[in-house]
């Protein structure tokens, strides 16, 4: 983080957490101002890893579920697997003169870039993670700095994942409202944003952003637990049945031509403080787990909401945090409808 950047987070009190993220006063407060539209996020609980060099498009289509072909003028949401189906990642990915850009959480970043390499082997692509000295990822939501955002770069966005670019400053529109920026460490687009006084805004905060969209990342505490039809992936457009193979590209595909999606990720509310790994039951399938929290972010002092991933069928006699089933989960509205199976 540049030293201007570092000034804005004095002035809004910012400090560096036990897990070593920013965080800033009033967590309920900034949960608002994301929802009510008027919020500038430093996305430090996420990273980007660039993959440069003239087989860079061939590689990743051969490593990744979506088709990395129409990453151009729009951005995609896209996973990275296991040879059994098993997501280690997901990612938002564009692609800035001639490179590709794959957006992960911070907490896996570096292995996910290690295995990446791993399988490069003779192709001519060389993959980077990059530092806080070379970019700054920001969230940005709200009226007045989406003004700005579409005064810097001339025009509005075209619509959900339009990729914008001006002077290496890159804006991704949202489905679901906001954009995505990556800012190169001078842009002058970043003292514009700053000074609309927007509610300086932590990467947990702007997680209730993801999770009204119904876009789950997936974390340390998540890998390898869900085939990316699970965490609806294939409904966000993650997921390209169309395309050659990639690792666990069999198990994604049986997935979805066999119609065994038996669980599905849900948005939900609880009265009981969760984190995401935290595993669920229900009576309609006692003394197993039947699922699993994916995202989680509290929105007031008794009240956090969550996308899960759990087995469809439950949801009538109930979802609970505990096997003892104390605390039952609220069923909400995705943005988009479910499948059914």
């Amino acid at each position: 983080m540049n030293k201007s950047w570092q000034v804005w987070v004095d002035e809004n009190h910012g400090c560096v957490g036990q897990d070593g993220l920013l965080q800033f006063p009033d967590l309920f407060g900034q949960v608002a101002a994301v929802r009510s539209g008027n919020a500038l996020a430093v996305l430090d609980g996420f990273a980007l890893i660039r993959l440069e060099g003239e087989d860079a498009e061939s590689f990743l289509q051969g490593q990744l579920s979506g088709d990395i072909r129409e990453v151009g003028e729009e951005a995609r949401f896209t996973t990275y697997s296991t040879a059994k189906g098993r997501m280690l990642a997901s990612f938002l990915a564009w692609q800035l003169q001639g490179s590709y850009y794959l957006m992960v959480s911070t907490d896996i970043c570096q292995a996910i870039a290690k295995r990446l390499t791993m399988f490069v082997m003779r192709s001519k692509v060389k993959v980077t993670v990059l530092n806080g000295a070379d970019t700054c990822l920001l969230g940005v939501r709200g009226a007045q700095l989406e003004a700005v955002i579409a005064q810097y770069y001339a025009k509005p966005a075209a619509g959900p994942l339009a990729v914008q670019e001006h002077n290496a400053d890159v804006a991704i529109a949202l489905p679901g409202g906001g954009f995505i920026l990556n800012l190169t460490a001078d842009s002058p687009l970043a003292a514009q944003l700053v000074a609309e006084k927007a509610t300086a805004v932590s990467s947990q905060a702007w997680g209730i952003r993801d999770i009204d969209a119904g876009i789950a990342w997936v974390t340390l505490a998540t890998q390898e637990q869900f085939v990316p039809q699970m965490a609806n992936m294939d409904l966000i457009g993650a997921v390209s049945f169309k395309k050659g193979c990639y690792p666990g590209q069999e198990i994604v595909a049986r997935t979805q031509y066999l119609g065994k999606v038996k669980r599905r990720l849900f948005k939900a509310s609880l009265a009981v403080s969760a984190r995401a790994g935290d595993k669920l039951f229900s009576p309609e399938l006692p003394e197993q787990s039947i699922g699993m929290v994916a995202a989680v972010c509290p929105v007031n002092e008794v009240q956090q909401e969550a996308l899960v991933v759990v087995q469809t069928v439950c949801w009538e006699k109930g979802i609970y945090l505990e096997a003892e089933y104390q605390h039952r989960l609220e069923c909400l509205t995705l943005p988009y409808p479910i499948q059914d199976e």
